[in-house]
């Protein structure tokens, strides 16, 4: 029988999901096969999204909410063609525009440097990129949003560096000074006892007769150190009789702004000082409470020129005063015809809308711009309602609750001044108003 070798299979081309086709040749010549460079569609969206996540979750820890959605409200604006991408030098003025002054100069440089090497190729950036590119910058240059954060494998203990730092300012106690501008008769004395409970008013804490009215704005200051909790306050109170009282009140204001820069240059002067004190004594006003007639009719000329001079170099609060004189519509009426006043003469008041504020300080002064200018009223002596201890006026048709912000919004003024803003009204005074009269002072001694 005759002997028949293995049987023959016919080879067929290999071919399968994700190689190339296997070409049929000679037995002899070598099987090569070929992986297909790309991913298949599946993966490919896979991998995206997957990307587009982590992204977003970057951008999540290092930027609010509101941040990431007016960045992408401020890229949409910039894409005026709708084509879904930016020209790469527009990257710098929309992180500007959203962000503010928040960015340093070399953080800028390098964001336009960064925006432009991304851009190279087409001139342009599209959404994505631009988060990368801002995620980037952030994680790598400023601190200021969160990056170069680095978990801990244990406890260290910084962080009772805050009752270090409590122990230490209850130790050294605070100061707190308040000045108070206003026509006579307006209430000024006993609204500064009502807001600290106690007699620290400079006419009421004097065993002086009344006087009459001064020919010309005198600054009379008295200071007092009150305690609450373990807490000491050392309290000025800057009183300017005069002011506003006279027939010819032209440049009344004079006195007020000489007495708040001579309190910059007291404070300056000890800086420079070669022996210097620890620390320093601040005598420099941090708030003016501007005290407005209850007219009904706006502002007056004295009221905007005065404001005018002295809004750049200390932080002005106005406030209506007596405002139970006033129905709530003609109160209201009345705030109206002062905010307009205050926009056209572009008067800052505080809290100013120009610096650049978080979202936390935003959230907490938003409240605050809108009940300004305050309406309140004042009284020093509690009555007894119902068995009750209330401040308030006792009129014919009715009861005035100081501290019910159903009758005015006196309990508004109180918890900015004391209880929320305190240290921001310190903090503004030294790195904004005392900071330019510093700057301005050395410029002309010819300092750099």
């Amino acid at each position: 029988m005759a002997e028949t070798g293995p049987p023959v299979l016919d080879e067929e081309p290999i071919q399968k999901s994700g190689l190339e086709k296997v070409e049929e040749g000679s037995p002899k010549a070598p099987v090569e096969i070929k992986l297909s460079s790309e991913a298949p569609p599946k993966k490919q969206r896979r991998a995206k999204l997957k990307a587009k996540d982590s992204s977003d979750k970057a951008a999540t820890q290092l930027l609010t909410e509101s941040q990431i959605t007016a960045l992408e409200n401020a890229f949409k604006a910039g894409d005026v063609e709708d084509r879904g991408v930016v020209d790469a030098g527009q990257v710098q003025f929309i992180v500007q525009q959203v962000l503010g002054d928040v960015l340093t100069v070399s953080e800028v440089r390098t964001l336009v440097q960064k925006g432009e090497a991304v851009g190279a190729a087409t001139g342009v950036i599209n959404l994505q990129e631009f988060k990368d590119l801002l995620i980037d910058l952030l994680h790598t240059t400023t601190t200021r949003w969160g990056a170069l954060q680095t978990s801990l494998d244990g406890y260290v203990g910084f962080d009772t560096v805050l009752e270090q730092q409590r122990k230490k300012f209850l130790k050294k106690g605070f100061e707190f000074n308040l000045m108070v501008v206003g026509e006579s008769g307006l209430g000024k004395s006993t609204l500064v006892n009502t807001l600290f409970k106690s007699k620290v008013s400079r006419t009421s804490c004097t065993n002086e007769p009344p006087q009459k009215i001064p020919k010309t704005v005198e600054i009379n200051t008295v200071t007092h150190v009150i305690e609450e909790k373990n807490v000491r306050l050392r309290l000025s109170i800057t009183d300017t009789p005069g002011f506003g009282d006279q027939v010819n009140n032209e440049n009344c204001w004079l006195p007020i702004y000489d007495q708040i820069n001579k309190q910059f240059d007291k404070y300056l002067t000890e800086e420079r000082s070669v022996v210097r004190r620890k620390q320093i004594p601040d005598s420099r006003i941090h708030c003016c409470l501007y005290f407005i007639a209850p007219t009904g009719h706006g502002l007056k000329a004295l009221d905007i020129s005065c404001m005018k001079k002295l809004h750049d170099v200390v932080n002005i609060i106005p406030v209506i005063a007596k405002a139970d004189t006033m129905t709530i519509e003609e109160r209201d009426a009345f705030k109206d015809r002062i905010r307009e006043d205050i926009a056209e003469a572009e008067i800052k008041v505080y809290p100013s809308s120009l610096l650049p504020e978080d979202e936390d300080v935003l959230q907490a002064n938003a409240p605050i711009r809108k009940h300004l200018p305050l309406a309140v009223v004042g009284n020093d002596r509690a009555l007894t309602i119902n068995n009750k201890s209330i401040l308030g006026r006792q009129t014919k048709w009715g009861f005035v609750e100081v501290e019910n912000p159903n009758h005015c919004e006196f309990s508004f003024l109180r918890d900015m001044l004391l209880r929320t803003h305190m240290q921001d009204l310190k903090d503004t005074t030294h790195e904004e108003h005392y900071e330019n009269y510093r700057r301005q002072k050395l410029s002309e001694e010819g300092n750099p």
